[in-house]
């Protein structure tokens, strides 16, 4: 058997940016690869790939869209059409050219169906198909997320229906498969992100600054607006305290309402914008600096920046009003605030008091550890592809 893992065409693999889908794929071929599995990686032709031990087979598309995109507009979804067009004829080789069975795991709506479009089902025969859901959008309200899934996200409703195996992040989604798109329930797996605790872990920290950090696309989605709201009383009354943020501009004009706040607020020397980091070392060292990780966003599939942040001994603020559906596991580790008083208390009784911070950064770790190391998901996914 061999496995597949199919880039989804946004930025090549390795990421040098916040994707966190390229980076769920990378993380499960370093396992492959520790654990010798038979598996190779389909990407978007990169002349500036990071080096990489990964074996990666190159899918050309024209110059025009090898660059990095984050502006989400026509070209993108151009790209997107490109890019899974020639993907399907790569495949449509590979599988052709093989002996033995070929599992594919697609992680992108756009790939997988343009593959089953453009590749006939007698050579598909040959494959088993695994797709993945990362959107968002599955984790809202069905009354008011029915008329855009049927507008926007109805290529991925055809991949779930004709994937052999569909792997879900959360318990919301996998239900709403099998009562909304009556998905049979044996296909759908719920299957956790990991992350790399070798790479996010905690250091020694003696700095008496209390740094709040965020990570992720600066957009509305997002929230980093709300979590500078939150803080501000706390950033005018003591300046050893800081709100530092990272990602990837998505929308300008909010980023121009954040500092817009910041300024007519006087508090722009502790609010800290470092731009897009790369994941790993450099992202890394952000996480080692903070205090305490804040999660004010909106609505999220499965949040990586959350168990990197617990691999990093952080405790985690998270806004009990996001459309995402927390695992069980760790209910118990995340700081839930819902309004401005059990955000108060949070910040006042868990973080400033340091005997219960270093408590709950303890036990992000831990778990972190023990539950959602890329090992232990790999062993899920590899039982489940089988």
């Amino acid at each position: 058997m061999k496995i597949i893992e199919v880039g989804t065409g946004y930025t090549s693999i390795p990421a040098n940016m916040g994707a966190a889908t390229e980076i769920v794929v990378e993380e499960l071929a370093k396992v492959f690869e520790k654990e010798k599995v038979n598996y190779e990686i389909l990407d978007i032709k990169d002349k500036n790939r990071q080096d990489t031990d990964l074996r990666i087979k190159e899918v050309n598309v024209p110059k025009c869209f090898r660059k990095k995109d984050v502006s989400l507009g026509i070209m993108h979804k151009l790209k997107r059409v490109v890019y899974s067009i020639n993907l399907a004829k790569a495949l449509k080789k590979e599988i052709k050219n093989s002996d033995e069975e070929i599992v594919v795991h697609f992680h992108n709506q756009y790939n997988m169906f343009f593959f089953c479009k453009l590749v006939s089902k007698k050579i598909r025969r040959k494959t088993k198909l695994i797709y993945t859901v990362h959107s968002y959008i599955w984790n809202g309200k069905w009354e008011d997320i029915e008329s855009t899934i049927k507008k926007k996200y109805f290529q991925e409703v055809f991949c779930v229906k004709n994937a052999d195996k569909v792997f879900v992040l959360n318990n919301i989604t996998r239900d709403y498969f099998i009562n909304k798109l009556g998905v049979n329930s044996n296909r759908i797996v719920k299957i956790d992100n990991g992350v790399n605790t070798d790479i996010y872990k905690p250091k020694e920290n003696n700095s008496n600054e209390v740094i709040f950090f965020q990570s992720g696309s600066v957009c509305d989605r997002k929230n980093q607006l709300g979590a500078i709201e939150m803080l501000s009383k706390y950033l005018r009354e003591n300046k050893s305290l800081k709100y530092v943020y990272a990602g990837g501009i998505i929308d300008q004009e909010y980023k121009n309402k954040i500092d817009e706040y910041v300024k007519n607020n006087n508090i722009y020397e502790q609010v800290e914008y470092v731009g897009e980091l790369k994941p790993g070392k450099e992202l890394a060292e952000y996480y080692n600096k903070a205090k305490a990780f804040i999660f004010p966003s909106i609505a999220e599939a499965f949040s990586l920046v959350i168990l990197e942040a617990m691999a990093s001994g952080l405790p985690v603020i998270m806004n009990k009003q996001s459309i995402l559906d927390v695992d069980e596991k760790l209910k118990d580790i995340i700081l839930f605030y819902n309004d401005k008083s059990t955000f108060d208390y949070i910040i006042n009784n868990k973080i400033l008091n340091e005997e219960e911070r270093k408590d709950i950064s303890n036990r992000s770790r831990e778990t972190a550890e023990e539950v959602y190391s890329w090992e232990a998901v790999e062993k899920e996914y590899l039982e489940n592809i089988k």
